[in-house]
């Protein structure tokens, strides 16, 4: 499976069956993004043990982002509208992870904050370095066995 047409963010790791991505818009610090490899739709098709492995990715991430951020909780979710809007690429299954955190975390001197906590509000992407960007996937990848 290809993934660049679908600008899910900058690679951090994969299992067998699905690839993490930190995701472009850091306005909730740590978001990532998580795409199934094969090419597949609906959440209800998955597989067993596609099902095992997205446990033990969603274990790895809350523990990482948690550790190296302090994130208060986690959002998890499966939103596929945008791909049924003109010009998109075809529909492919991934789920988006949303940390939340109480107060303010300060990464490479670029200060994050979650003003909607406790709240589920569209944010507006956060404009931080490329170099802070790199940061952020580094500190979640070390935590990580892989």
């Amino acid at each position: 499976m290809v993934f660049e047409e679908y600008d899910f963010g900058e690679y951090l790791y994969e299992r067998d069956h699905w690839i993490v991505f930190l995701a472009p818009n850091q306005s909730n610090l740590g978001t990532c993004v998580v795409a199934l490899k094969r090419d597949e739709k609906f959440l209800g098709n998955l597989r067993k043990d596609e099902w095992e492995e997205m446990l033990r990715i969603i274990s790895e991430i809350e523990d990482a982002v948690k550790k190296e951020f302090g994130a208060t909780m986690f959002n998890w979710g499966v939103l596929l509208n945008s791909f049924y809007r003109q010009n998109t690429p075809p529909p492919h299954l991934h789920w988006h992870f949303i940390p939340r955190y109480r107060g303010k975390v300060t990464v490479n001197g670029e200060t994050f904050d979650d003003p909607f906590f406790g709240y589920m509000r569209p944010r507006p992407p956060k404009r931080i370095s490329r170099e802070t960007f790199l940061e952020i996937g580094k500190r979640i990848r070390r935590r990580i066995k892989i």
